[in-house]
């Protein structure tokens, strides 16, 4: 495939990868199916012994009931060292989320290490991310202009939104590399998946085996509904395995 263009926003060095590994189509349609997304990707990960869910009393959900399905593209900013007064008089901004943006593919997720307080993905940012087919964005940080967002049906999870830009006090260090989100460790094309209940990444190598987990604990969630809307005696559900 003929790389793409650079946006000239990151050094080239700072772009870890360009060539994601890709799941299968089949299986982002397999999750998507699920019927309780990210309680069902979590309990399979515990049963395979992983590590990877996010509430959403850390990471909140900014437009209400919305489901995400789609591969990592990742950033990493870092504060900047000088002042932000000074960068301002200087008028050279540092952020470089946009190269993040022209790496992805249709449907990928924007997944950005960030600082909490300050925007990692402005306005403008959210507007040029979706026009780019990106499904949404997951920032252990803080973003603005939530209208913006909200009126191209681009959800963001985050740690709450600030007026204060970012332009003047971050500097993206590296696209498509390793990042931590609240602790979790991700790299670019791991699978995310996210609700109004919060974010789980799955590693790309466990997509696989945590989907047919998924997959039977969703159908034992099923099972369970069914009972329960049937009328099923409490002593029958207490001794009923559905999982």
């Amino acid at each position: 495939m003929t790389p793409k263009p650079l946006t000239g926003r990151v050094p080239p060095e700072a772009i870890r990868r360009a060539d994601l590994p890709r799941l299968a189509p089949e299986w982002l349609a397999r999750y998507a199916a699920l019927q309780d997304l990210s309680g069902a990707v979590s309990d399979a990960m515990d049963a395979l012994g992983l590590r990877g869910a996010i509430p959403a009393s850390v990471l909140a959900p900014t437009l209400g009931p919305r489901r995400m399905v789609g591969q990592a593209v990742t950033v990493r900013n870092v504060e900047r060292a000088d002042d932000p007064g000074a960068a301002a008089a200087g008028g050279r901004g540092l952020m470089g989320e946009h190269e993040a943006y022209n790496q992805a593919g249709p449907g990928d997720v924007v997944v950005i290490e960030g600082l909490a307080g300050v925007s990692n993905m402005g306005g403008q940012s959210a507007a040029v991310a979706h026009r780019a087919g990106c499904a949404g964005a997951v920032i252990d940080g803080s973003f603005r202009d939530p209208d913006s967002s909200r009126e191209r049906d681009f959800p963001i999870w985050s740690r709450g939104v600030t007026p204060i830009t970012g332009k003047w006090r971050l500097q993206t260090v590296e696209i498509n590399g390793r990042v931590r989100i609240a602790g979790v460790a991700v790299d670019a094309g791991d699978l995310v998946v996210a609700d109004e209940a919060g974010v789980v990444f799955v590693p790309f190598a466990q997509a696989g085996p945590v989907l047919e987990q998924a997959e039977k604990i969703d159908a034992g969630d099923k099972r369970q509904k069914a009972d329960i809307a049937a009328g099923i005696s409490l002593a029958a559900l207490a001794v009923a395995k559905y999982k």
